[in-house]
């Protein structure tokens, strides 16, 4: 059995300097674009955009990812990961939210919308860790060691986007009240940065600081960090069940990464990541179990 790979906040947290689409040049745009529909998701995420700062790390990086990411495997992979998150967020048992929306008047269009952007995220943030997770190991040192079926996935596995493109309520055209929270989040989190799921979330403010404050009460019990830790765990086990038809060694990577930066800052900015994924997974799954219909159940 592989020895574990602890959970590892890197301290000082690193500088991340995330490359946004509208900055990308033509080829890194590509790359985003066949990101995207690999994983089939309507947003490239920070953790990507961070990679992204190193250019050559990140171009080996998804040169041995993007075959692995067409597989039944990878799609299987998200799949069990997205059902472990949404036992975790049963067991905690979060309060239904939609009574609480409808007396603040939210109309039941407008719930459905919320539902259908964290169905959003409930989907697409299990690639991103499955990535952050190969990078990490084989960062590390660790070869891909499964040989296990690499045939490919055809058809649909991603929910339909909510528009063609996200609407995030950035802080700089944030109300006073939705800053305050976006600073609560962020030392809640220990982090600089409000992830991409918040500020989506945040389209609907009143909603994302009813959804907050309830997830809040969770975090601040004895269950929640255990069901980050496992969600970190399983994550782990899904890497390294996976094949490996981009044929991407540590060797590689390790030495794309030195053409970027020292290793070791490389190492810590996929450390942060592969560190706060499992926790954003968790606090996403508590918001859809907060959304259910009733007849979906716990």
């Amino acid at each position: 059995m592989p020895p574990s790979l602890p959970r590892l906040k890197p301290a000082p947290i690193p500088a991340i300097r995330p490359v946004p689409e509208h900055r990308a040049d033509a080829a890194l745009l590509a790359l985003y674009e066949e990101t995207k529909a690999a994983f089939q998701v309507p947003w490239m995420g920070v953790v990507t955009m961070a990679f992204a700062a190193y250019p050559s790390f990140w171009r080996t990086l998804w040169a041995g990812l993007a075959p692995l990411a067409r597989t039944r495997a990878f799609v299987d992979a998200c799949a069990e990961l997205r059902a472990a998150a949404d036992a975790e967020a049963a067991a905690l048992a979060p309060r239904p939210l939609a009574p609480a929306l409808r007396e603040a008047g939210y109309a039941p269009a407008e719930i459905e919308e919320i539902r259908a952007l964290v169905e959003v995220f409930s989907h697409g943030n299990m690639p991103y860790l499955l990535t952050a997770t190969v990078a990490r190991l084989r960062l590390e040192g660790e070869a891909a060691t499964a040989a296990g079926d690499a045939s490919p996935f055809a058809g649909r596995h991603g929910p339909a986007a909510p528009g063609a493109r996200l609407t995030l309520m950035e802080a700089h055209h944030a109300s006073p009240e939705t800053r305050a929270l976006y600073d609560r989040v962020e030392t809640r989190l220990g982090l600089p940065f409000v992830n991409t799921d918040y500020r989506a979330y945040a389209r609907w403010p009143s909603a994302f600081a009813l959804a907050w404050a309830e997830l809040e009460t969770h975090m601040d019990g004895p269950d929640h960090g255990p069901a980050v830790d496992r969600l970190h765990d399983r994550a782990v086990a899904l890497a390294r069940a996976l094949p490996d038809p981009g044929a991407l060694s540590p060797q590689a990577l390790r030495t794309a990464a030195r053409h970027d930066a020292p290793e070791a800052e490389v190492l810590d900015v996929v450390r942060l990541f592969q560190w706060l994924l499992p926790g954003l997974i968790a606090n996403v799954a508590v918001f859809r179990a907060q959304l259910l219909h009733p007849e979906e159940g716990r």
